[in-house]
C-alpha cells in the first residue's frame, strides 16, 4: 500500500464550519469574519474587551534542518492535537506559507501526514490575502520614495543610499539587482534597486512584532528608507506613508483562524523567515492563543539557533511572553546526515553516523536548557526505518543532559501518535522556569552578537569587514545600539558555512553588513553569503502542482 500525501490526507478530511470551530475555542460571534466556510479572521478587539489569564505557552523547534527533513510543523500541529487528546484546552499558532518555498524546494507550512492544518490548499496559496496586503505596503512605501525624489526630493535623499527595496512572495532570483527609472525624465530617476522576497521585507516583521493598530502605525513610522545626502536616516513617516500602509494593513493584522485535520483550532497568521528575519508568527495571533487555551503550542522557523534564539531574544522580550517549556524536534535520519551519510544511504541502521551527528541535537538542547534556562524535551519524529538501536542511542544521550525523548508519531497517527509528547510537556509546564535572555539590551552591538555567537553558535570570535564596522558606529551615533539583533544566516550549520554540519567548533562568523530594522525594533546582522530573494531550483515544485475542471489542487506536496 503507498502512503498518501499530504494534499490527498487534507482533501479526504471532513472539516467543521469555522463557526464551530470558534464556538469551540471560545471566540464570540460579533468577533468572527469569515472568509469561506473554512477560514475566518477574528478581530484583535477581542483582545481588549474579553481578557483572561494567559495559558502556558510553548515553543516548538528542531536541529539544523537537513535534506531528511525533521518535521517541525508536523510536530507542532500533532502535539497540539495529542494534548487535546488528553483533555487538555489547546490553541496552536503558525505561520503563513510563502509562495516562494510553496512553488520551489521546501515546500508549504501546513503539516504533513495526519497532522496537518486545513483547508491546506488555502494556507499555501492566497489564505485570506495578507502576503498580498504586506506587498502592497512595502512597494507603496517604494513608491512614495521614488515619487518623492522625482518631485523634487525636498528631502534631500541620496539615490544611492536608499536602503528599502521594492519586494514579490515569489522565489526570483532575476529580481535580485536591477536598474529602474529608465526611459527619460519622465518615467522616474535611474538608480539601481533590488527585490527581496515578502516574507523578507520589515512590514512583515513589523505586522508580526505589533500589538495593536496604533503600534504599526508608529513602527510604520519609524521604518529607515534610506540617508540623506549627510547621512542623516529618512523614515516612512517623513515620506508621510504610515496612514495608508496601516491603511492597507488593517485586515492583514487579524489573526487568521483554521483547524488541525483533528478540529483543533489553529491560528495562521504572520510568515517572516527565520534565516533573514524573526522567524516567529505574530504576537496578536499568540497572544490571543494565550488568551483563548490553557495551553498554546508554536513554532519557530528552521532551528534552535535560528528561530528559538529570535523568538526568546527579540519576540518573547518585545512581548513579554515567557515559554513554558521547549520541544526540540529531530529525525534518526537527519542526525545520520549531519554525520556525514548521504541522502541516499539514510535508511541503513548507522549507529557509528549517528553518535557523530547527535552533537547537532545535544547543543541545542545544551542551549535551551542552560543558556535560557527553560524546561525541554525532545521529540524524535519517528519514521519506519528507525531502529530499537538507533532509538535508544538517542534517548542514552539526551538523558546525560538530564532531559527525556518522547518518539513522537503524528505523521502516521494523528494526535493519538502524540499523547507520550503532550503528557511529558504537560509535566515540564510545571516545573520552575527561570526564563533567561542571551544577552542584554545595554550592551553594545559587537558585544550582544559576541554573545549569540559564543553562547549559541559556540563559535569563537566574530569577525566584521570594514563596511560592517563602519555601519556599527553610524548605527551606534544614530542611537539605535541598544536594539536586539537579529542574525542572518544560514540555516543548515551552527556557523555561517551551510557545508560544516554537526556542532562544529573553533570557528568564526563574519558579519559584513549590519542594518537597522527601526520599526520592527531590531537590528539586522548579515552573515555568510545570506540572500534576501531565494532562487528556483533546478525542477520546481511548481511544474507539479495542476488544478481540475473541478477546481480540485493536485501535486502541492
Amino acid at each position: 500500500m503507498g502512503f498518501k500525501s499530504d494534499i490527498e490526507i487534507a482533501q479526504e478530511s471532513e472539516m467543521l464550519p469555522i463557526t464551530a470551530v470558534a464556538e469551540a475555542a471560545g471566540i464570540p460571534d460579533e468577533y468572527l469574519e469569515q472568509y469561506g466556510k473554512y477560514k475566518a479572521k477574528v478581530d484583535y478587539n477581542l483582545l481588549t474587551d474579553k481578557p483572561r489569564e494567559n495559558g502556558k505557552l510553548i515553543l516548538v523547534t528542531a536541529i539544523n534542518p537537513t535534506p531528511a527533513g525533521e518535521g517541525k510543523t508536523t510536530t507542532t500541529v500533532g502535539l497540539a492535537d495529542g494534548l487535546r487528546k488528553i483533555g487538555k484546552n489547546v490553541v496552536v499558532a503558525l505561520r503563513e506559507p510563502s509562495l516562494g518555498p510553496v512553488f520551489g524546494v521546501k515546500g508549504g507550512a501546513a503539516g504533513g501526514g495526519y497532522a496537518q492544518v486545513v483547508p491546506m490548499e488555502d494556507i499555501n496559496l492566497h489564505f485570506t490575502g495578507d502576503m498580498h496586503a504586506i506587498g502592497a505596503a512595502n512597494n507603496l512605501i517604494a513608491a512614495m520614495l521614488d515619487n518623492h525624489i522625482y518631485q523634487g526630493n525636498a528631502l534631500n535623499i541620496d539615490p544611492r543610499r536608499i536602503t528599502w527595496r521594492r519586494c514579490v512572495d515569489m522565489n526570483d532570483r532575476q529580481l535580485r539587482f536591477v536598474t529602474d527609472g529608465l526611459g527619460g525624465r519622465v518615467n522616474g530617476t535611474p538608480r539601481e534597486d533590488g527585490y527581496d522576497i515578502t516574507v523578507a521585507s520589515e512590514i512583515m516583521a513589523i505586522l508580526c512584532l505589533s500589538s495593536d493598530i496604533t503600534d504599526l502605525k508608529e513602527r510604520v513610522s519609524k521604518i529607515v528608507v534610506g540617508y540623506t545626502y549627510d547621512e542623516k536616516p529618512v523614515t516612512a513617516g517623513d515620506l508621510n506613508a504610515q496612514g495608508a500602509v496601516a491603511a492597507l494593513l488593517k485586515d492583514a493584522l487579524k489573526p487568521n483562524l483554521v483547524q488541525t485535520l483533528e478540529h483543533t483550532p489553529a491560528f495562521v497568521h504572520g510568515g517572516p523567515f527565520a534565516n533573514i528575519a524573526h522567524g516567529c508568527n505574530s504576537v496578536m495571533a499568540t497572544k490571543m492563543a494565550l488568551n483563548l487555551g490553557d495551553y498554546v503550542v508554536t513554532e519557530a522557523g528552521f532551528g534552535a539557533d535560528l528561530g528559538a534564539e529570535k523568538f526568546l531574544d527579540i519576540k518573547c522580550r518585545k512581548a513579554g511572553l515567557t515559554p513554558s517549556a521547549v520541544v526540540i524536534v529531530a529525525t534518526v535520519r537527519a542526525l545520520k546526515n549531519h554525520g556525514g551519510v548521504p541522502k541516499a544511504e539514510l535508511n541503513n541502521e548507522n549507529l557509528a553516523a549517528l553518535e557523530a551527528g547527535l552533537p547537532n541535537l545535544l547543543q541545542h538542547v545544551d542551549n535551551i536548557k542552560n543558556v535560557f534556562k527553560l524546561p525541554c524535551v525532545v521529540a524524535i519524529n519517528a519514521f519506519p526505518t528507525d531502529t530499537k538501536a538507533e532509538l535508544d542511542l538517542v534517548e542514552a544521550k539526551c538523558k546525560e543532559l538530564g532531559v527525556n525523548v518522547a518518539l513522537s508519531e503524528v505523521w502516521a497517527k494523528g494526535g493519538e501518535g502524540g499523547v507520550a509528547l503532550a503528557e511529558e510537556v504537560v509535566r515540564l509546564c510545571e516545573l520552575p522556569n527561570e526564563f533567561t535572555f542571551s544577552y542584554e539590551l545595554d550592551a553594545t552591538i559587537e558585544e550582544k552578537l559576541e554573545a549569540i555567537v559564543k553562547k549559541i553558535y559556540h563559535g569563537r570570535s566574530v569577525m566584521f569587514t570594514a563596511n560592517a564596522k563602519k555601519q556599527i558606529a553610524q548605527l551606534t551615533a544614530l542611537g539605535f545600539d541598544k536594539l536586539p539583533i537579529c542574525v542572518a544566516k544560514t540555516q543548515y550549520s551552527f556557523s555561517d558555512d551551510a557545508a560544516l554540519k554537526g556542532a562544529p567548533k573553533d570557528f568564526d562568523v563574519t558579519v559584513r553588513n549590519v542594518k537597522v530594522s527601526a520599526g520592527a525594533g531590531f537590528l539586522v546582522a548579515l552573515t555568510g553569503d545570506i540572500m534576501t530573494m531565494p532562487g528556483l531550483p533546478k525542477v520546481p515544485s511548481a511544474e507539479k502542482i495542476d488544478v481540475d475542471a473541478t477546481g480540485k489542487i493536485s501535486g502541492l506536496f
